[in-house]
């Protein structure tokens, strides 16, 4: 196809003249041969001038661009790089304060359940020793009381047999009789 194509383009100017068509492709007139002729020169004029003027610079500027394109590529590697190791001693860091918090806080746990132990037993020894003096005395008034109980049993025995009777009965064995009594009471008790 292509060769096709290139065949068709030279053979344009023959058809062109055979059938007296485009005046632009007309040799025979000194007009048309000039104007390739100067067109060759130009272009020859302009082809040594881009070469060597233009195509440089554009090319230099081209590969300042692409170094600057590379320097700002290795910058931005380099700063992802340092971001990165940034990220991973900051979530380091983070994990070892959490894990350092954790231990903190159960040694503070740990702390207070020693001391709220202690305190614990200690209230626990005072509330024993104030149960044991309270039955001491609980103990002590009870025999006080059963004490004043048996001589107010022996004065009660007196007076009632001796307003019921009118006689006087013997002190002595009124009282081993309120002892057996009271006696008798204290032993189911105890």
């Amino acid at each position: 196809m292509p060769r096709l194509l290139a065949a068709l383009l030279l053979l344009l100017p023959v058809a062109a003249r055979a059938e007296g068509g485009m005046p632009q492709l007309d040799f025979s007139t000194p007009l048309t041969t000039s104007q390739v002729v100067w067109g060759a020169i130009i272009f020859v004029v302009l082809y040594i001038l881009a070469s060597r003027f233009a195509l440089p610079q554009v090319g230099a500027v081209l590969n300042e661009r692409a170094a600057h394109i590379a320097r700002d590529l290795e910058t931005a590697r380099a700063a992802k790089a340092e971001a990165d190791a940034a990220v991973a001693e900051l979530t380091l860091a983070t994990r070892e304060a959490h894990a350092g918090a954790q231990a903190e806080i159960a040694r503070a746990l740990e702390q207070a359940k020693a001391a709220a132990a202690e305190q614990a037993a200690g209230l626990n020894a005072k509330l024993d020793a104030q149960i044991a003096e309270a039955e001491r005395r609980i103990a002590a008034a009870r025999n006080a009381a059963l004490g004043a109980l048996g001589q107010v049993a022996s004065e009660t025995a007196h007076a009632v047999v001796g307003r019921l009777t009118g006689a006087s009965i013997d002190g002595p064995a009124v009282d081993r009789a309120v002892a057996a009594a009271l006696a008798a009471r204290r032993a189911p008790a105890a």
